[in-house]
C-alpha cells in the first residue's frame, strides 16, 4: 500500500500520488497518460496532473488497482 509520507516529490498536490516503491513498470502511464508521467533520471512515475474529469478519475483508480507494487495512493491532500 502506498504511503503518503514516502511520495515522490514531483507529484502535484491532490488526491493521487506515487510513492518511492515505484518500479517504473509503465502501467500507470499507459492506463492514465493524462495524469502520470516518468522521471527519466530517477526511473519512476509520478502524478503530474490530478484528474479533472470522471474519465480521468476512473483511469487513475484503474492504474492504482493495477499497480504491481501498490505504489499509487489516493489519500493525498
Amino acid at each position: 500500500m502506498a504511503e503518503f509520507e514516502n511520495r515522490q516529490q514531483e507529484n502535484v498536490s491532490g488526491k493521487f500520488y506515487v510513492d518511492d516503491q515505484c518500479i517504473d513498470c509503465d502501467l500507470c502511464r499507459e492506463t492514465a497518460p493524462s495524469n502520470f508521467t516518468r522521471d527519466d533520471d530517477g526511473g519512476y512515475s509520478y502524478v503530474y496532473k490530478q484528474p479533472e474529469s470522471p474519465e480521468e478519475e476512473e483511469q487513475c483508480k484503474e492504474a492504482m488497482e493495477g499497480c504491481p507494487v501498490e505504489a499509487i495512493g489516493d489519500d493525498g491532500q
